[in-house]
């Protein structure tokens, strides 16, 4: 059973619903005022975009791991608005992905490849793949 036959959207909300069962992973007090990124005008309107990310997070490490912080900001990047001047790609902020990153390796789903960046723990993609199994029969 392959993660990517499940809609991605559907998965990262299921997966954010059983992260919020875990303690370990809680947004921090600064979450609530900051934006995702420079290019980003305001910040996220969901109250639990914190656990959106983090599922997120999991889903991309367990299509591209391991990988690391730098080609994470770059997929969460975007173009910023510079208002008359042409639009220029930015990269997401970098403390956001490494506080969620961090708090998953203290719930023991993600752990470190020295020099190569971050990947799934077994109990992560065993996690993963059993949620992608159960939405796949649910389907069917």
């Amino acid at each position: 059973m392959s993660v990517q036959e499940v809609q991605p959207t559907a998965l990262i909300k299921r997966l954010s619903e059983e992260l919020k069962k875990i303690e370990a992973i809680r947004p921090p007090q600064w979450a609530l005022f900051v934006k995702t990124g420079v290019h980003k005008e305001r910040p996220p309107e969901q109250t639990d975009w914190w656990y959106t990310r983090a599922a997120s997070l999991l889903r991309r490490l367990y299509v591209d791991g391991p990988v690391g912080i730098s080609r994470l900001r770059t997929y969460y990047g975007g173009r910023q608005n510079r208002g008359q001047p042409p639009e220029h790609f930015r990269k997401a902020g970098g403390k956001i992905i490494r506080v969620a990153l961090q708090q998953l390796e203290k719930a023991g789903l993600v752990t470190r490849v020295e020099r190569r960046g971050r990947k799934l723990t077994p109990k992560g993609v065993s996690m993963i793949e059993s949620l992608a199994r159960q939405m796949k029969s649910e389907k069917a």
